[in-house]
C-alpha cells in the first residue's frame, strides 16, 4: 500500500473518530482542519494512484463530511433552505 492511500485511510479514520465524540460547535472547527488536510491529500493520492482512486477517495470524504458540502452546495445555489410561508 502507498503512503498517500495510507494516510487517507488514517484521514478517514481520524475523521469518523472524532465525530462520535460530543462536540459544541457541532465539529465546524475540526471540519475546517479536516478540509485543510483533506484538499492537499485528495490531490496526492490522485497524483500517485490516477482519478479512479482519487475519485473514490473524494467520494469517501464527501461522506464523512456532508454538511459542508451541503452548507457550499446551497451557499452556491443561493439557496438556504425550503421556506415557510
Amino acid at each position: 500500500m502507498s503512503a498517500p492511500v495510507l494516510m487517507a485511510l488514517i484521514w478517514l479514520i481520524a475523521a469518523n473518530v472524532a465525530a462520535l465524540f460530543p462536540s459544541r460547535d457541532h465539529h465546524w472547527r475540526f471540519a475546517y482542519g479536516m478540509i485543510a488536510v483533506g484538499i492537499p491529500l485528495l490531490g496526492w493520492v490522485t497524483w500517485q494512484q490516477g482519478p479512479i482512486v482519487g475519485l473514490l477517495f473524494l467520494a469517501a470524504g464527501t461522506s464523512v463530511l456532508r454538511w459542508p458540502v451541503i452548507y457550499l452546495t446551497r451557499w452556491l445555489r443561493g439557496t438556504k433552505g425550503p421556506k415557510s410561508s
